[in-house]
């Protein structure tokens, strides 16, 4: 059962989600319907498409709706003493007040009345990140805010204590997935076209740059893919054309049909560093076979980096052409896919008898 709305409003929830509000802690449970998964609402991961969230008061509440729990902030975990976890929460919330630096971690566990070292280790098993980790997420949350609402970018970094632009640029193309000026801009001045059609699984949007396609998303309504799309690029020069590269939107239906078994088409893919490495990486992974996303890491040279691999394969902006869907867990579950578990079987049973038929 959801949460009553006439206790609290979905919208104050959803805020408490975004801003990974722990006065939400142990009163609020969220579920992504498109992966199956649910959190506690100061999970550091990717912050889901509101409308595929839904909310819950209890974990059992979410796993009684057919929800399994994250592996990162593991919200079904009660096993942790109550003081600690009170204490973990005002860390965080001692966190969350130094807005333009982040404290040590002495500092912290001088703050809260704990050894550094236990600190560090309980704050992981509750929160699932670091104490830096924690900050730095928020930090980095903080300057997108402001970038986003057009600040100038030298006051944006000193006044969430990056200290110097230098810093920043050392870490944007894994925090930003691009400059602090590109995603100050959000695709400004960028010329996208985009399509719309429906398919066996939904409807299918593509769109493209003069470089090449840059999204490709699966969905069950036209109007919410293409406002999705709209968000993400919401600067950009974006026009419809349904007959724009309309060769290419046919290969990418044909092979949604099971007619094509390779898509050879030009990408023109923004991500960091590490994510085009895990991309690329699918896309040998051959018609009708699958990967785990411990594989993937082993092929890329960082064995250890399972999670980071998995969260990659949630971000791929290109569905089907970077064939996210062939890869699974290690015990051979499907995991989650960022267009739907359902659509993610579909694909890999179709491409399992067509390669059989072969």
């Amino acid at each position: 059962m959801q949460l009553q709305q006439t206790l609290v409003l979905e919208e104050t929830l959803w805020e408490a989600v975004l801003n990974r509000d722990p006065a939400f802690e142990g009163k609020l449970f969220y579920g992504v319907r498109s992966t199956g998964v649910y959190c506690r609402p100061i999970c550091p991961s990717r912050r889901p498409n509101r409308h595929q969230v839904c909310f819950f008061q209890s974990a059992q509440e979410a796993e009684s709706a057919g929800f399994r729990h994250c592996k990162r902030c593991q919200p079904q975990s009660e096993t942790v003493p109550n003081p600690a976890k009170a204490k973990v929460l005002a860390a965080c919330r001692y966190i969350e007040a130094e807005s333009d630096r982040i404290p040590t971690l002495a500092e912290l566990s001088s703050q809260v009345g704990m050894s550094p070292s236990y600190l560090q280790r309980i704050f992981k098993q509750i929160i699932g990140v670091s104490p830096f980790q924690y900050a730095d997420a928020l930090r980095s949350q903080r300057l997108k805010q402001r970038l986003q609402s057009g600040e100038e970018i030298a006051h944006a970094v000193y006044d969430t204590g990056y200290g110097s632009s230098s810093r920043l640029y050392e870490k944007a193309p894994k925090q930003l997935g691009m400059t602090p000026k590109t995603y100050q801009q959000a695709g400004k001045r960028i010329s996208i076209v985009y399509a719309i059609a429906p398919c066996p699984l939904g409807y299918l949007l593509v769109a493209t740059t003069e470089k090449g396609i840059c999204a490709v998303k699966l969905g069950d309504e036209a109007d919410k893919l293409e406002h999705i799309f709209n968000q993400e690029f919401n600067q950009a020069d974006i026009v419809r054309d349904d007959h724009t590269h309309k060769e290419w939107i046919q290969a990418i239906l044909n092979f949604i049909a099971g007619d094509e078994t390779h898509l050879d088409l030009p990408l023109d893919i923004r991500g960091t560093a590490f994510q085009k490495q895990v991309w690329e990486a699918l896309q040998k992974i051959p018609y009708g076979q699958t990967r785990t996303y411990a594989d993937i890491a082993r092929n890329i040279a960082k064995p250890q980096a399972v999670r980071a691999v998995g969260n990659a394969c949630g971000a791929n902006p290109i569905a089907l052409i970077v064939p996210c869907h062939r890869v699974l867990r290690t015990d051979g579950s499907l995991g989650g896919y960022h267009w739907g578990i359902e659509r993610k079987q579909k694909l890999l049973v179709q491409e399992s008898e067509r390669t059989a038929r072969d």
